[in-house]
């Protein structure tokens, strides 16, 4: 299927990017940011949602930033290595997606910013026209939610990136840069609970770098991942956990793969340990209670839902030992 016809643009530094924004967005002008462009340049070709501008981030030096506690949007995924002095659990989560070819290319800005996806969305212009289009992808009919009928408020395609539970148990924050100036949050903060929406980017506004905190390298994790094949697949559920040894209200336990969001399961585990001793199978059903995946991605959400206890057991044993 050919790409779509678009402008691409090739900043330098972080003001040139946001002017450059800022100019398109005055002219009334739909654009998309790239890094790596595995997520975005696919669903160009199979003219899910395209703009006619696009703003390339590999030419801004910041962006490629690669230290023990700041990562940049443009750092590719192979290069996630202990060699560079990248925390265990990130080598592991980095290792596990896709294909080594496509994380030479795939890029963490660009795992963390990853659009939903549903298989009502992720399909050729002509299959979604043949079924009147998906509310996520309307083409301008007004077309109704797939996945649930008769409810056109809220789109509940499922986020499938990696990396981002990973970040969360390590406390990670987000450098977010755009017309308005720049700002930071946690990632946990990052993520907005709308299959459209996704994340609370500003228009203008992208994804710079993601800082871990000094601690962060000293937190033993694991990260156990749900797919339909041992490569490439993005995951059908997935849990990340870690810890600072010998103290267990440091536990921290994440999702992916089950929602429109990551979920940083706060509220789970401060329960739990409120209520007396870290016992891993208990936490592990409390986790798997607080998650609704919808029948939208390659395996039913009922197994999903029921491999999360399985998961987040692993997780918790892995770093217990």
């Amino acid at each position: 299927m050919l790409m779509p016809p678009f402008e691409l643009h090739h900043p330098t530094t972080v003001e040139e990017a946001v002017a450059t924004a800022a100019a398109l967005m005055e002219k009334g002008e739909a654009f998309d940011w790239v890094a790596g462009g595995t997520d975005v340049l696919p669903n160009y070709k199979w003219r899910i949602n395209p703009k006619p501008h696009v703003i390339s981030l590999a030419g801004i030096d910041s962006a490629h930033a690669l230290s023990a506690n700041e990562i940049g949007c443009m750092v590719p995924l192979s290069s996630l290595t202990a060699d560079n002095g990248v925390h265990p659990l990130l080598v592991e989560a980095a290792a596990k997606v896709a294909s080594s070819l496509v994380r030479k290319s795939a890029t963490v800005g660009g795992n963390l910013c990853l659009d939903t996806r549903c298989f009502w969305y992720n399909q050729s212009e002509d299959w979604r026209r043949s079924i009147d289009w998906c509310h996520k992808a309307d083409c301008g009919t007004g077309a109704d939610c797939r996945v649930i009928p008769n409810q056109n408020t809220l789109c509940v395609a499922t986020y499938q990136g990696d990396l981002a539970p990973n970040f969360m148990v390590l406390g990670a924050s987000v450098v977010l840069v755009g017309p308005s100036g720049q700002r930071t949050l946690p990632l946990a903060e990052f993520y907005q609970l709308d299959g459209m929406k996704k994340n609370v980017l500003q228009p203008g506004e992208f994804l710079l770098k993601v800082q871990l905190p000094e601690d962060a390298h000293k937190r033993k994790g694991c990260y156990q991942k749900l797919r339909v094949r041992e490569s490439w697949d993005f995951p059908e559920a997935g849990v990340a956990a870690s810890w600072l040894p010998g103290d267990v209200s440091s536990l921290m336990v994440a999702s992916t793969a089950l929602e429109s969001i990551p979920r940083l399961h706060v509220e789970q585990v401060s329960e739990h340990l409120d209520a007396g001793d870290l016992d891993p199978l208990a936490l592990a059903k409390m986790v798997q209670k607080s998650v609704k995946p919808v029948n939208n991605t390659a395996l039913p959400p009922r197994y999903r839902r029921s491999m999360v206890k399985t998961l987040t057991k692993r997780a918790l044993l892995a770093i217990l030992e």
